[in-house]
């Protein structure tokens, strides 16, 4: 079964980057004119407002693409030998992952507190702030995002390395690219151990649902923690007077 795929798996990698990178035509001053036309914001916002459209947009063309490309492969999601997790039993361990993952996030919070680095994500403060004026983000940040950084960082990356190397290798080696692909070094432990994570439920039940799951969890959880700060602050602090 050794690199299986590895066409179909190399185009959804190109088409990630490419929508990665896509986010670079915003800075040509004449294109980002022609798209503020589309965006009912205005000052400052007006620009985050278009970033948040354009990739939520780019994210569902990337989506597609995707989609388009593994239906012509049937083999792409073989990575694995044996029989795969049922779906309800898949469904589930995405559920216990979600908790597995916050778990160990909380684990990792704690290291890097002992190793001098404070609570609190640029990338997450970020991408928070763009959902506050354009909630429209939230789709890509709970559904797309998370659905195309599976397909690229577990069956495309992982599922790629476990075809030689064994699963803590693959998982490692997966995690590491994972984290270091946010860009938020600082808290490169809390995104490795999350990639670890994932790579286990897909490993664990060889769907790669199970780990899309536990993933929109994760970043559906932080969403709604993050965008009702205030107000879970005034419950809290109304209960202990």
């Amino acid at each position: 079964m050794k690199f299986q795929t590895q066409k179909t798996a190399f185009y959804v990698l190109i088409t990630y980057i490419l929508f990665q990178l896509s986010g670079f035509i915003l800075f040509i001053p004449p294109l980002k004119e022609f798209f503020l036309h589309f965006i009912n914001e205005d000052g400052v916002n007006s620009g985050i407002a278009l970033a948040a459209w354009w990739s939520t947009i780019t994210a569902t063309i990337a989506f597609v693409i995707c989609l388009l490309l593994i239906n012509k492969n049937k083999t792409f999601w073989n990575v694995f030998n044996g029989e795969k997790a049922s779906i309800p039993v898949s469904i589930g361990w995405g559920i216990i992952g979600f908790f597995l993952v916050y778990l160990g996030q909380t684990i990792g919070a704690y290291i890097e507190l002992a190793l001098g680095i404070e609570f609190g994500s640029e990338n997450t403060e970020t991408i928070m702030l763009v959902t506050e004026i354009a909630p429209i983000m939230i789709v890509t940040t709970v559904l797309f995002g998370p659905i195309l950084e599976e397909f690229v960082f577990r069956r495309v990356v992982f599922g790629s390395i476990i075809q030689t190397q064994n699963f803590w290798v693959a998982g490692f080696v997966s995690s590491i690219i994972f984290a270091a692909i946010h860009l938020d070094f600082t808290h490169i432990i809390l995104y490795t151990i999350s990639g670890f994570v994932f790579a286990f439920l897909y490993y664990k039940t060889k769907r790669i649902l199970t780990s899309i799951i536990a993933h929109m969890l994760l970043n559906g959880f932080v969403t709604l923690i993050q965008l009702n700060a205030d107000k879970i602050q005034q419950i809290s602090d109304q209960l202990t007077k």
